[in-house]
């Protein structure tokens, strides 16, 4: 234990010295308007701009890999040219931005991505459903990939990471959570490969190596993190030895010096479909040598506890800051929190995004 570190400590991340170890966490918003980020989203993160770090939604490495309706990209000049304008907003406020790049993988449909059929490590289809031009539809069947369009895909990534740095980010975070391409390769229930990429869990990690050498080539390691999920149950997911895989995965993580590991805890609906493990952090901790991001439902009191416990370095808040842009404030006032409003989070415009009010509107 140590009771002098809770989230108000300041923190060595990578190069940065972060104010605080309060992280708000990527979040799915959906207001890009055909791929592109706009001065919408740039006021957005700019008042989330106190955080110790800010890591973006997830974003598109390429045009195959939408999987929502207004997902923002970063393949193209124009998507570079629209996330510049969060870039210096988030920075004249003095904060510290990752993007987070990410691939939907099997979680798209083939009305989103012009005809074509997702694409996945195995033809097996995830479950759930998803918003499209067409309507909500059921995920359909991929496309199992070709071993030589697996390359292809990592030239993606790494080209994402070339862009990020050319938008003006501090740094990047991989999406490896949550039953998108990366998590889709990972674990068993998805990846029933049979050449360099699938059976073992050595081959079923090698495209996640893969891609995170490739983007550490473009930033140096100490600037990239990744995110996990070893209990996520998102759209069908489950690995027959959670423990063995990610243990594995996160042992071979260690050399390259990351910038962090971000790693979520089980939620409510995970518990609910099987049995998960639970806690998350406490156990990949030993393993991880390197800087510990945790996320899962955490308030101040249980955020100063895990960072007291060194179970974890930093937290991520997830729905507390998409309600409150100036949550590290309202933490250390103990303030009271404005709710998150549901119907709006994927709404089209400001309504439930740059429209919840600060403290000292609420105080004055």
């Amino acid at each position: 234990m140590n009771s002098n570190i809770n989230l108000f400590t300041p923190v060595q991340l990578g190069p940065y010295t972060l104010p605080n170890r309060i992280v708000m966490a990527p979040m799915t918003r959906l207001r890009a308007i055909a791929s592109i980020p706009n001065s919408l989203m740039a006021t957005y993160y700019a008042q989330r701009a106190s955080a110790g770090l800010v890591v973006t939604e997830c974003t598109m490495v390429s045009p195959l890999s939408l999987g929502y309706i207004n997902c923002p990209g970063i393949y193209s000049e124009e998507q570079v040219a629209g996330w510049q304008l969060t870039t210096n907003a988030v920075h004249e406020q003095g904060g510290r931005i990752f993007l987070q790049l990410w691939h939907s993988g099997r979680v798209s449909h083939s009305a989103l991505i012009g005809g074509e059929l997702p694409v996945a490590p195995s033809a097996i289809a995830g479950v759930g459903s998803l918003h499209t031009p067409i309507g909500k539809v059921s995920l359909e069947t991929p496309r199992a990939l070709e071993t030589q369009e697996i390359s292809e895909i990592v030239e993606q990534f790494g080209k994402g990471a070339e862009n990020a740095l050319a938008a003006g980010f501090d740094g990047i975070e991989l999406h490896g959570a949550f039953g998108y391409l990366i998590d889709q390769f990972l674990q068993d229930s998805s990846n029933q490969r049979t050449d360099e990429y699938g059976g073992s869990i050595e081959k079923r990690s090698r495209f996640l190596l893969e891609v995170v050498e490739a983007v550490a080539s473009v930033w140096g390691a100490n600037r990239v993190g990744i995110k996990l999920s070893p209990s996520n149950t998102f759209y069908g997911m489950h690995d027959s030895n959670p423990q063995e895989t990610f243990s594995y995965v996160i042992k071979a993580l260690n050399p390259f010096g990351l910038a962090y590991l971000h790693l979520m805890e089980p939620n409510e609906v995970d518990l609910a479909t099987r049995e998960v493990m639970n806690p998350v952090t406490p156990y990949f901790r030993q393993i991880f040598q390197g800087t510990l991001i945790t996320n899962g439902g955490y308030d101040r009191p249980t955020g100063d506890s895990i960072l007291a416990s060194s179970n974890a370095d930093l937290v991520s808040f997830g729905k507390l800051f998409l309600a409150n842009p100036d949550l590290p404030k309202r933490l250390e006032l103990n303030a009271h929190l404005n709710t998150p409003e549901p119907k709006t989070f994927y709404a089209p415009d400001a309504t439930g995004y740059t429209d919840y009010p600060f403290l000292e509107l609420q105080t004055t």
